[in-house]
């Protein structure tokens, strides 16, 4: 009886543990929302968020001297795609859309149309997508290694949950990005490591 109660405490313990440790996971996930996911990827060049409102934008645009807005959810007609476009105009900041899904692949061949707005867009750049976690995760670790050089095992936190972005083979659709970067650090035939 004395070891089935030590088990017992034990797998309390356990639980508890694992409870506070998705309360905390959710609690982080929750600030970045709250936040906008706003954050500094290399300072005076490259910034990221989820989707921003107009003020943000324009707070982001005063505040950091952001010169390009690069769009990765594509043009549309929904309010919040022509309430950017029209800050943007206003504020003579350029706008670029790249429509890419989170959830698909992105070819070498896109990737590499991507990384020349990287390399001609005025700079800073602010990218954006919806949550700011997965396609502009990707973007962000593109840029860090293929733009900035950082060195590939600092730039690939750029697509990690620190940020949302949760790639779990076969239980996320969002692993689409990590699969992409596999596939692109072939291309540019990045070294592990840096």
């Amino acid at each position: 009886m004395a070891i089935l109660g030590r088990i017992r405490k034990i797998m309390r313990y356990a639980v508890a543990c694992f409870l506070v440790g998705l309360l905390f996971f959710g609690g982080h996930l929750a600030l970045l929302q709250a936040t906008g996911n706003f954050h500094t990827v290399i300072p005076g060049q490259l910034y990221r968020s989820a989707q921003p409102s107009g003020a943000q934008l324009e707070s982001y645009v005063q505040q950091y001297g952001i010169k390009t807005i690069v769009n990765l959810r594509g043009s549309n007609d929904q309010p919040w795609y022509r309430e950017e476009t029209a800050v943007a105009r206003r504020l003579g900041v350029q706008h670029i859309d790249f429509g890419m899904s989170a959830t698909k692949i992105l070819t070498v061949d896109k990737a590499v149309a991507l990384i020349d707005i990287m390399k001609t867009a005025p700079r800073p750049i602010l990218v954006h997508c919806m949550s700011g976690a997965d396609r502009t995760g990707l973007f962000s670790l593109i840029y860090s290694y293929e733009v900035a050089g950082v060195p590939e095992d600092v730039a690939e936190w750029q697509l990690s949950v620190l940020f949302g972005h949760i790639g779990v083979p076969y239980l996320s659709a969002s692993f689409a990005m990590d699969r992409s970067w596999k596939d692109l650090e072939h291309h540019l035939d990045v070294r592990e490591g840096g």
